[in-house]
């Protein structure tokens, strides 16, 4: 959760440096470009809206109609913000059909020359492709098109908008087509893409070198996306800004590829309803201060390792029980507090390091399975007991310094 705010914080801060997230507090009270006023008004007629939401666009000021902001000095348009309110991603436009706008898009859009920020998500553009003069646009820096149901597929010309930071298409097409992504090496300058819902599956490993050349992204989200496989290997990763890595729900059935722990700037990951197999090593991430609960249901790990991770906490007793399953149990370099329990069980012979931490009470030699056992400088104390042979006979090293 953490990671999600830090990275959400980064991309607030881009845009709002940007200018973007300002655009709606600028409106202009006398008026605005009659060109535009125009303009906006051949848009309006080509499309449908059953709900009246353009009902405001009459009148010679155009910069006061709803959706639109104007530049407070030239008086030009410049955002243009109708997305449907009452209807998320993942909502049916079926059930909000009386308030979607539909229809054509009119190339009369062209005539704001300065336009930055078009928002058409969530409305129902079925039938109706995406126009390619919106590759025209080269002022816009906020393009989202998601859950618009548009047909066909991306027009090329989008990769001509070389100045779009933001760019959501997710679930913005019919499913009907595949996606071809050639198009997205225009876009330099683009630090949040989300493709969720998208066909590729005739990408291949394509998909990964065309993101890796947007070295400015924080966000990537590509869930849903149709591809079952992972390169395992890409020793020309470039995603140096990356924050947040969404690739969940894609049937992907292989290891973890280790390029995926490459990434120095990550702080989100979702993997979540794929096939994938291996090792997440967690250790020296700063997983703090609070103990990581959600390890709780995980009942099947066999190494956990979370030494050098920043947790300042009290270790709860459903912890302990995680042992069970254990092959290796790593917690050192923390600040972790309470007692250990009298006895703690491993199924398999284990490596077993607590060392550097604030564990106190009596000094345990327990297990019967553990070969490797750590506990230097915690607060232990007592004595070595003298059947600690019978307790332990597979045990190879034993480290109980700076304790009581």
């Amino acid at each position: 959760m953490g990671g999600n705010k830090s990275a959400t914080s980064a991309l607030l801060f881009i845009l709002l440096s940007s200018g973007i997230l300002h655009l709606e507090t600028i409106q202009l009270g006398s008026g605005c470009q009659e060109a535009e006023r125009k303009a906006l008004l051949q848009f309006k007629q080509s499309l449908r809206d059953p709900s009246g939401q353009l009902s405001s666009w009459v009148g010679e000021d155009c910069c006061s109609w709803s959706g639109v902001s104007c530049n407070n000095r030239t008086a030009s348009v410049i955002k243009l913000n109708l997305n449907n309110p009452f209807r998320d991603s993942f909502g049916s436009f079926e059930d909000d059909a009386g308030h979607e706008l539909g229809g054509e898009i009119s190339p009369s859009l062209l005539q704001l020359k300065d336009l930055e920020y078009l928002d058409l998500s969530m409305n129902n553009f079925t039938g109706f492709q995406v126009p390619e003069f919106i590759g025209s646009l080269k002022e816009l820096r906020y393009l989202n098109l998601s859950g618009s149901f548009f047909s066909g597929t991306i027009p090329q010309t989008l990769g001509n908008l070389s100045n779009l930071l933001y760019l959501d298409l997710n679930n913005f097409l019919d499913q009907s087509n595949q996606i071809d992504l050639e198009w997205l090496s225009g876009l330099s300058s683009l630090v949040y893409f989300n493709l969720g819902g998208a066909d590729l599956s005739k990408a291949g490993a394509y998909w990964l070198e065309v993101f890796n050349k947007l070295h400015y992204l924080i966000e990537l989200h590509l869930p849903n996306f149709n591809l079952s496989s992972l390169l395992l290997s890409f020793p020309s990763l470039n995603f140096a800004s990356l924050q947040v890595l969404d690739l969940s729900n894609n049937g992907f059935n292989s290891t973890i590829p280790h390029w995926l722990f490459n990434i120095a700037s990550l702080l989100s990951l979702d993997l979540s309803s794929n096939d994938l197999r291996g090792f997440i090593k967690l250790r020296s991430c700063q997983l703090g201060p609070k103990f990581s609960t959600w390890l709780r249901n995980q009942t099947e790990l066999r190494t956990l390792v979370l030494n050098k991770a920043r947790i300042s906490d009290t270790i709860s007793d459903w912890f302990w029980q995680l042992s069970l399953t254990l092959d290796e149990l790593d917690v050192a370099y923390n600040e972790l507090r309470g007692r250990v329990p009298n006895s703690l069980g491993f199924n398999f012979p284990a490596k077993v390091d607590l060392s550097f931490n604030n564990f106190e009470g009596r000094l345990l030699l327990w297990s019967f399975n553990v070969t490797k056992l750590y506990l230097r400088d915690n607060s232990f104390s007592g004595l070595i007991p003298t059947d600690i042979g019978q307790n332990l006979p597979f045990l190879t090293d034993l480290d109980i310094s700076f304790n009581f």
